[in-house]
């Protein structure tokens, strides 16, 4: 939980924050990733055999290393829009056999040289879990439960001794599972309304469940703020005591997907778009507990959580989908990225997975060459944050002026602030569950374009109202560059992470179009 208080811009601005005061849990799952069969993502991207950078697999080294570094809990695949004429049994078994098939989403070919069980040893060596989402297109029931026979299945039944068959003893155990991608989208392989699709949905939930009940279940959304939402949710979050054998601990729905794609030419509007997707989660959490209330769920069931699974800076004009979407980033896409975490982090209490859309190469924080890896400026608030910014969210109040002008959606105006300094805060783990000990992360993302602001930090050392001289030493790590333009490229990198400290006396100076992370002992 974060509050604010708006100042004039004569005025001092302040944050207080307190260790003690804890709001919820993080999610590591908040920093997940998501790859599709779209552009490099995959082909010369993650899966490039042939490439001196390639280890025997044929995944790029570079790129797991980088994963490695982002510490990526989860990763979504195949898709994404390529997921609705997707059929998983094309891409399984001895690679000179699988079919070559018109993709339609993306308007390509596919290979299915790299498929279910490239992905999932994939995930192994980078150390991520897997999310795989089900075709609703031109799937069918018959074949989603053979993929999840085939992934998490340890009976002697057909798709279980398939894997086998093909490498593969023991079962993957894939936990998460998607029911269908984007399914009210016009552009869609078999555009659902949403009468059709939450009974579709229900189904196929039902059954899934039948055959493992330990699966968790993505149900998809739309944008959090629709019509869409509201209806799937009321129509599948409900206690069904044929589903799960009148089990009143589970649900057969467990995190409702919603999706927010932001940009704009002008830095402050593309800064402060990330606020609509806070909007977002806060309206999708109460049609949440609106179908709870409406369909009479037992308190004995667990809360559905959120399941961001696509989010990013994109603009399809500047980066077209079926031209690969190859955003270059700018130091100003960096701090909506940053504006996004932080909206993570503050909403963790209804917060179960966020996938950035995409992580390699597709408006992705990385960038493959024949030859290098260019960690985009996106790349920057990703690892400060996965690195950071975990452990339990904490409350905050901040105090500063805000920007009062046009925003991107233009319903944020009136609806949510939009404050220059956009922040989170957060305590790591501790010894003895927390207790005496660990270290407070403080996310402040200025997104002023021309304006330093000095800032009294009450809540630094022993207590709040500041420290005293020799109290504290202060991490500081800053995401910044000349210009909010600025972009990094295969021969130069203009942003990074520049580090410091500081002896927490005085106020801070969180400098113009920057994002800044401090760090202390709690």
């Amino acid at each position: 939980m974060a509050t604010f208080t708006k100042i004039r811009d004569d005025e001092t601005p302040s944050i207080t924050i307190n260790p003690d005061h804890k709001i919820a849990k993080i999610n590591d799952n908040i920093y997940g990733g998501f790859t599709e069969h779209m552009g490099r993502c995959i082909y010369g991207g993650i899966y490039d055999p042939g490439n001196p950078l390639s280890d025997e697999n044929g995944f790029r080294k570079d790129v797991i290393e980088a994963f490695k570094e982002l510490n990526v809990p989860v990763v979504r695949y195949p898709g994404g829009n390529f997921v609705a004429t997707y059929h998983w049994l094309d891409g399984v078994g001895p690679k000179e056999q699988r079919p070559k098939r018109p993709e339609l989403a993306w308007l390509g070919v596919e290979s299915n040289q790299f498929g279910t069980d490239e992905f999932l040893k994939w995930c192994e060596v980078v150390g991520t879990e897997p999310y795989f989402c089900l075709n609703f297109g031109t799937g069918t029931l018959d074949e989603a439960l053979g993929w999840l026979e085939y992934c998490n299945s340890d009976l002697d039944t057909h798709y279980a001794n398939l894997r086998r068959k093909n490498g593969r003893e023991k079962p993957y155990n894939v936990k998460y599972w998607a029911l269908g991608n984007e399914c009210w989208g016009p552009w869609q392989v078999e555009q659902f309304t949403k009468e059709d699709y939450a009974k579709r949905a229900y189904q196929w939930a039902k059954a899934m469940k039948l055959l493992d009940p330990s699966i968790i279940l993505v149900l998809c959304g739309e944008t959090g703020f629709s019509s869409w939402d509201y209806y799937v949710l009321k129509e599948c979050v409900k206690f069904d005591v044929h589903g799960l054998g009148g089990d009143r601990t589970k649900s057969l729905i467990d995190m409702h997907s919603i999706h927010l794609y932001t940009a704009d030419k002008k830095h402050i509007v593309n800064a402060t778009a990330p606020r609509a997707a806070e909007r977002a989660i806060q309206m999708t959490s109460a049609l949440i507990d609106l179908a709870r209330i409406e369909n009479n769920v037992p308190p004995t069931v667990p809360r559905q959580t959120i399941c961001f699974d696509e989010w990013n800076v994109w603009d399809p004009v500047r980066a077209p989908g079926e031209q690969g979407a190859e955003e270059k980033y700018t130091l100003s896409d960096a701090l909506a990225v940053a504006v996004f975490l932080n909206a993570f982090i503050r909403q963790a209490a209804v917060m179960g997975m966020a996938n950035i859309a995409q992580s390699l190469n597709v408006i992705s924080p990385l960038l493959t060459t024949p030859s290098s890896l260019v960690k985009q400026t996106t790349f920057y608030p990703l690892l400060l944050y996965s690195r950071y910014m975990r452990g339990h969210t904490l409350a905050l109040n901040v105090s500063c002026p805000e920007y009062e002008g046009p925003t991107n959606p233009r319903w944020i105006r009136g609806v949510i602030e939009t404050p220059f300094l956009d922040c989170s805060a957060t305590i790591s783990e501790g010894k003895e569950g927390g207790k005496g000990g660990g270290w407070v992360s403080l996310a402040v993302v200025n997104v002023h374009e021309s304006k330093d602001f000095s800032v009294s930090i009450n809540g630094v050392g022993n207590g709040v109202g500041g420290a005293k001289e020799g109290d504290v030493e202060v991490e500081t790590y800053t995401v910044t560059g000349a210009s909010v333009d600025v972009v990094n490229t295969e021969k130069e990198e203009r942003v990074g992470i520049e580090e410091g400290r500081w002896d927490g006396r005085g106020e801070f100076v969180f400098r113009r179009h920057s994002l800044t992370v401090l760090r202390w002992k709690a």
